[in-house]
């Protein structure tokens, strides 16, 4: 095969068809590439340009295989869509049509619609296992299920950040038909599937594209994980995006959350990423797109994302709801009333406010809809960042978390939910990892250095009583009882709320704008919201232990308030302690506009 020039690729081994697969590794620090497959024969790959090794080949699907470079070490396929087992295994041919789809007119839901619920596969068993709470998440109220990184990772357990193969699903968790078949059967409850996608690092163990492809990093430019990964490389580029849309065409997932966009240090593209993918997505098709994002970029939720998680909301709620303060949190010890109150009326906290190091975090947000900010009151990095992944149920006043979820729940910004929060689950979530020899012990012991600026965690001693990541146990303490009463008051209260969002806001989401929110007193607060329909949706909460005096709106009709009898309180003009109180004033008509008039 003469060099030809060509722009890039496609990564990984296509098949072609039923009997030919197509090889391609861009390894432009290496002399001569093979393919070694499992039934020993070797396939030397011919060199192209700009790097590339490329052959086709009689390879079926199920072909398990592995690249050689330069004679000296094998590898796994860095675009592997499969492998036998973990990441220093075989890799494996994989046919993307093999699945015989049940649900194929599924297009999604729009995003107003959105109630998430944020899962880790393997804590509930796998993909197959996770199948059997779809039909009691569709009836309570959920809309989509997120799935925390499944690409291919080390070991057997994870939380799924220290993937190596992103095209691969996490063996332990099932095959690829497996997942299509999760969501699949996902899209027959009414559910859409997210999954979080992460193109900000590799992980330590099993990445082995230093050796023939360093131009996959940037050592000029660092992360947490080391240099960061180069996106001005076309190859580097197409290497994600593809991956992106191999999740979305040929898996049918739909939407991806990106990790921690702020570590990528080539905004240009995350702009490219949205755009590509928009372009090639079916327009009728409802695919979501959210980022975490410390900086705060207001700007990059016009350019094709759909929304933002929001630490902030979810910080300045932990704060009062708990009192803590330590690390991260002392940005927003002072005033959190005010923090709070500023996140219900504009989006984000910080908008170019200066956080606790002295630097300028954030852009303005306040010109954004609701709906461009996921609040939560927990996740897997809130809950699983502490010492002993304790959940707010053991932290906070049974009432206060009440009254907290209804904000969540009926606040027109799109509402994410933690596994096992339905229910006020007692089984913390830890960080659990199953590295072993000297990473083990790295993770282990920087694990525990994390916590040396919390105050509870100065003394070196205290440190060691934090669960070791690689202990089997940890991670079995981390699986949630999903099969807990649904007769339970904290569950029969998500299912209430959750009606009344999809009888009462969902439908209105769309063209809702922030009215303002004032602060009543530490720990209370209003708010106000125009939904699209015109109407007036207002939020009377008191996360306090003592009563606040305020009045309601004449005119308004309450769809929720907690404790019961909350209206008779605010009547008197007392806002209750631990008290949430939702109404809804009705709009006059809405007029069309001029030239739509008969």
């Amino acid at each position: 095969m003469p060099l030809r020039s060509f722009e890039t690729w496609p990564h990984g081994a296509i098949m072609l068809d039923a009997e030919h697969t197509r090889f391609a590794l861009w390894a432009p620090d290496a002399f001569f590439v093979s393919v070694e497959l499992e039934d020993g024969q070797s396939l030397p790959l011919l060199p192209q340009a700009d790097g590339w090794f490329v052959i086709k080949a009689r390879c079926p699907a199920g072909t398990r295989y592995r690249y050689n470079i330069d004679g000296e070490i094998e590898v796994p396929d860095p675009a592997s869509r499969a492998q036998a087992g973990d990441v220093h295994q075989h890799s494996i041919v994989v046919d993307p049509l093999a699945y015989d789809w049940q649900h194929s007119q599924w297009l999604g839901r729009p995003w107003n619609e959105a109630v998430i619920y944020e899962l880790h596969v393997g804590a509930l068993g796998g993909f197959s296992a996770v199948e059997a709470h779809l039909a009691r998440l569709a009836e309570l109220g959920v809309t989509a299920i997120e799935l925390m990184p499944i690409a291919q990772f080390p070991g057997d357990r994870n939380w799924g950040y220290d993937g190596v193969l992103p095209y691969a699903p996490q063996a332990s968790y099932g095959t690829p038909e497996q997942l299509k078949h999760l969501i699949d059967t996902a899209h027959g409850h009414g559910l859409g599937v997210i999954l979080d996608v992460v193109y900000n690092h590799f992980g330590p163990d099993g990445n082995y594209l230093h050796r023939y492809a360093k131009g996959f990093f940037n050592e000029d430019k660092h992360t947490p994980w080391g240099a960061a990964i180069d996106f001005q490389r076309r190859e580097v580029r197409e290497f994600f995006i593809e991956n992106a849309l191999m999740w979305l065409l040929e898996y049918r997932f739909d939407g991806l959350r990106f990790d921690a966009v702020h570590a990528i240090k080539s905004p240009d593209f995350l702009q490219e990423l949205a755009q590509r993918i928009r372009q090639q997505i079916d327009p009728a098709r409802h695919v979501w797109l959210t980022v975490e994002n410390e900086h705060n970029q207001a700007s990059l939720l016009q350019e094709g994302y759909d929304a933002q998680w929001n630490d902030d909301g979810h910080n300045a709620l932990h704060v009062l709801l708990t009192g803590e303060t330590d690390a991260y949190y002392a940005d927003y010890a002072d005033n959190p009333t005010e923090k709070l109150a500023r996140c219900l009326s504009q989006g984000f906290v910080f908008q170019g406010h200066t956080n606790r190091e002295g630097e300028a975090r954030g852009e303005p947000s306040g010109h954004l809809p609701p709906s461009a900010f996921v609040l939560f009151l927990q996740n897997h990095d809130q809950i699983g960042n502490r010492a002993f992944g304790e959940r707010l149920a053991r932290l906070a006043h049974p009432d206060a978390l009440k009254a907290a979820t209804a904000l969540l729940l009926l606040s027109p910004m799109i509402p994410l939910m933690f596994m096992g929060d339905e229910f006020a689950a007692e089984q913390p979530f830890l960080f659990f990892t199953s590295h072993h020899g000297e990473l083990a012990e790295l993770v282990r012991e920087g694990r525990r250095n994390e916590f040396a600026a919390f105050d509870a965690f100065a003394d070196p001693e205290k440190r060691e009583r934090i669960p070791d990541p690689n202990a089997q146990q940890t991670f079995e303490d981390s699986r949630p009882d999903l099969a807990a009463d649904q007769a339970s008051a904290i569950y029969q209260l998500y299912r209430q709320l959750l009606n009344i969002r999809h009888e009462r806001i969902v439908p209105h989401v769309p063209g809702a704008h922030p009215l303002g929110a004032e602060v009543l007193a530490r720990g209370a607060v209003t708010a106000r919201w125009q939904l699209g329909d015109g109407s007036l949706l207002r939020i009377d909460l008191n996360l306090s232990d003592k009563p606040v005096v305020h009045f309601p709106q004449a005119d308004a009709s309450v769809v929720f308030e907690h404790p019961p009898k909350s209206i008779d309180l605010l009547e008197q003009g007392t806002l209750a302690p631990y008290c949430a109180l939702v109404s809804l004033t009705a709009a006059a008509p809405l007029l069309p506009p001029d030239g739509e008039r008969q």
